[in-house]
């Protein structure tokens, strides 16, 4: 029987979920309407303001596109790096790269909102990058678009081959998507309610994160 790594576990992918969800809804409520992982939604907004000859404020949706895609690159150098190690599963690393990085935008005045969206849209974009697996499965634990095609698709198909793989795959997805609209929605709730510090929320739901990939692999 194929060892089935924790870090694509449902559980593990849940914590993930609800940390990209709350996320998102912290850098729009409270870091001036731009969101970290939703950069399809930056690039609109990007967009209207640089035909307006708007520089700073399409400097705003800027610094969040290059920062994700820089937590891309450095992600895939260190699973490149470090996949063999044996002292920490670099997953690992990733998820306790994005809990420093999220306790010191924490820390990050209004002033600097612009710092601290990119630094929460480089911690999602690591995050994205490192865990595309549930239980074999593609998916994303920061965003919902590329889920809801997949749940919607496997669904469709369970309709026409009755076959419990196909259902199974389909509940994934919208359970993936459950998680990340519950965290939107505590994130959206505790962020206009606490301000700046409540993005400590996450660093425990990464922490219960780090602490599954703990345990041994199931075989």
């Amino acid at each position: 029987m194929k060892s089935k790594q924790m870090s694509e576990s449902f559980r593990n992918a849940v914590f993930l979920a609800l940390s990209g969800g709350f996320q998102d809804a912290y850098t729009y409520y409270n870091r001036n309407e731009v969101f970290s992982n939703a950069q399809t939604g930056n690039i609109v907004l990007m967009s209207q303001h640089l035909m307006r000859a708007d520089w700073v404020n399409a400097l705003r949706y800027l610094l969040p596109l290059v920062s994700f895609a820089l937590g891309i690159f450095i992600a895939e150098q260190i699973n490149g790096h470090l996949k063999q190690s044996k002292m920490l599963h670099w997953r690992q690393l990733i998820v306790l790269m994005e809990m420093l990085i999220l306790c010191i935008v924490g820390f990050i005045p209004h002033s600097l909102d612009m710092i601290a969206t990119a630094l929460v849209s480089f911690s999602c974009s690591m995050q994205v990058q490192s865990f595309r697996k549930v239980h074999g499965y593609g998916y994303a634990s920061t965003m919902c678009i590329g889920n809801l095609r997949s749940g919607t698709a496997a669904f469709s198909a369970y309709l026409r081959n009755k076959k419990e793989d196909s259902l199974r795959a389909s509940l994934h997805y919208f359970g993936i998507i459950f998680f990340f609209g519950l965290g939107a929605g505590l994130g959206g709730i505790m962020t206009q309610t606490y301000g700046i510090p409540c993005i400590w929320v996450c660093d425990g739901l990464l922490l219960i994160s780090f602490m599954i990939m703990a345990v041994p692999e199931k075989r």
